[in-house]
């Protein structure tokens, strides 16, 4: 069995304003230095059998389809 990660992200033209909101945040809860913050998601897929090059094709067919709104997200899927 193995693992794979999708990670979900706006594109960077997107505005983000839950990461914009955090970004606001940060300074009044005592945490300077942050000069701005991007909210995501995170998916984790089991697969039977290996992450092989079919299966990470499929994994990728998925975050396209399902996971992603490739309009204005970009996703990696990567081996855990």
């Amino acid at each position: 069995m193995a693992r794979v990660v999708v990670d979900v992200m706006l594109k960077p033209e997107i505005l983000d304003p839950q990461g914009q909101a955090i970004a606001r945040k940060l300074p009044q809860m005592g945490y300077e230095g942050v000069v701005a913050v991007r909210q995501g998601k995170r998916f984790e897929v089991e697969l039977e059998g290996p992450a092989d090059e079919a299966a990470l094709e499929r994994v990728n067919k998925i975050a396209e389809t399902l996971l992603a709104n490739p309009v204005i997200e970009n996703f990696e899927v990567r081996v855990l």
